[in-house]
């Protein structure tokens, strides 16, 4: 404004010293317009650039906006889940067998697993890369730090790849440990590893649905067992505060299955929502979340992720039948979009606080290579569900690491 008020006088100046006085023409008054003309487009020039050295600037810094702005800016313009899987013999990271704190029944491997083609992929962003990942790097912007995980066992898998990942750059293994001593479990709800060399430690909280499961309210329906309280945040969710990284995921456990065939229905306060769609019951349990991340969590402090649904492959979910390819789907139509990621992407698109998506539905959807299979540690259940390790969730690791690394180019 400043600027314009600083034009504005050059111009009223000009016009008030070129203007000539009112009188009888002469020739003289006649010859003397010439040099008034001049001067005036000579001022006009002037004020012309004066603008823009001075407007110029201020507009540039405010379509460009701070350093975080640029960063958002950089981040937005490159689609990370927009690209395709190329071959690359450096993978795997880490051997499962190995790594103590890699599940037994993701060690495809260490199951009898005989070919090793599906370890032998990276994901390519059109529009950018993601970094391979750095072991000493990574462990260095960990130190002194929390980072945890909440979902369900997809998020533990997750959990557990990016441990194996971490321990491939420490030195002494026995400096990590399980704060508790527990062993992993599938119905534990907490598991907590501390890299001690660090002073840092990797977190998983059990919540599949990220809203409060709780017994059948009084009058309900014979048919109902047990609700899901959408307006109502986990009861755990007082521990997932006061940390630097947080990374939620839900999705795997929202469908009949798992809710209307066991007699689990919807609630929202006192009232039972028995004809709730699952989809409409989804968007109601995140926006809960999501208040609760906006009312609860340190944006100063806390980077907050969610991770899109990670697809299936099953040939039949009736049969339960499963068919592990040898190679990646390479056909860009047989990506599966979900409408969880969906209404994922709405919800986190109206919040204040802000949150990165990390978007590996049709990244994931290729990968029917990479299913645990029938070797797991129980192969009379094949499945289709969870992922081998190492394997996919190691990629998702790296798209994690690229989000952290790049909104933090220097360590907090």
């Amino acid at each position: 404004m400043h600027t314009f008020n600083r034009s504005a006088s050059l111009n009223r100046r000009a016009l008030t010293i070129g203007s000539p006085r009112v009188g009888r023409p002469t020739v003289v008054s006649r010859h003397y317009h010439v040099p008034i003309v001049i001067g005036f487009l000579f001022t006009f020039l002037l004020a012309i650039s004066a603008s823009y050295i001075f407007v110029v600037p201020s507009l540039k810094h405010t379509f460009n906006g701070d350093t975080s702005s640029q960063s958002n800016v950089s981040m937005s313009l490159c689609d990370v889940s927009d690209g395709g899987w190329i071959q690359d013999d450096s993978y795997p990271l880490y051997n499962a067998s190995e790594c103590p704190f890699a599940e037994q029944g993701f060690n495809c491997l260490g199951n009898g697993r005989t070919d090793d083609q599906y370890l032998k992929w990276r994901w390519k962003p059109k529009n950018c890369d993601v970094p391979k990942f750095d072991v000493h790097a990574v462990l260095e912007w960990l130190r002194n730090r929390r980072l945890v995980f909440v979902g369900d066992s997809m998020s533990r898998s997750q959990w557990e790849s990016l441990i194996c990942l971490l321990m491939t750059g420490v030195e002494d293994k026995k400096t990590v440990y399980e704060l508790n001593g527990s062993k992993i479990t599938k119905r534990i709800r907490f598991l907590g590893v501390r890299f001690s060399s660090f002073n840092f430690t990797v977190e998983f909280f059990r919540s599949v649905f990220l809203v409060q499961h709780g017994w059948m309210p009084r009058y309900a329906p014979r048919r109902v067992r047990s609700t899901l309280k959408l307006d109502k945040l986990d009861d755990i969710s007082s521990h997932w505060v006061d940390t630097d990284v947080l990374i939620f995921n839900t999705g795997q456990w929202w469908v009949p299955g798992k809710l209307f065939e066991t007699g689990c229905y919807f609630q929202v306060g006192s009232s039972l929502k028995l004809g709730m769609s699952i989809p409409g019951a989804f968007r109601v349990a995140l926006d809960t979340w999501a208040s609760w991340v906006e009312r609860t969590i340190d944006r100063k402090r806390t980077s907050v992720f969610f991770r899109t649904f990670e697809p299936s492959h099953w040939s039949d979910q009736r049969s339960r039948s499963c068919n592990v390819t040898q190679y990646p789907i390479l056909e860009a139509s047989r990506r599966d979009q979900h409408v969880f990621a969906d209404i994922a992407e709405e919800v986190v698109k109206n919040m204040s606080f802000p949150i990165t998506l990390l978007r590996i539905t049709s990244l994931s959807a290729f990968r029917i290579d990479a299913h645990v299979g029938n070797w797991s540690d129980n192969p009379s259940l094949p499945d289709c569900s969870h992922w081998c390790l190492p394997g996919l969730p190691d990629m998702w690791n790296e798209i994690l690491l690229y989000y952290i690394l790049t909104n933090h180019e220097s360590p907090l």
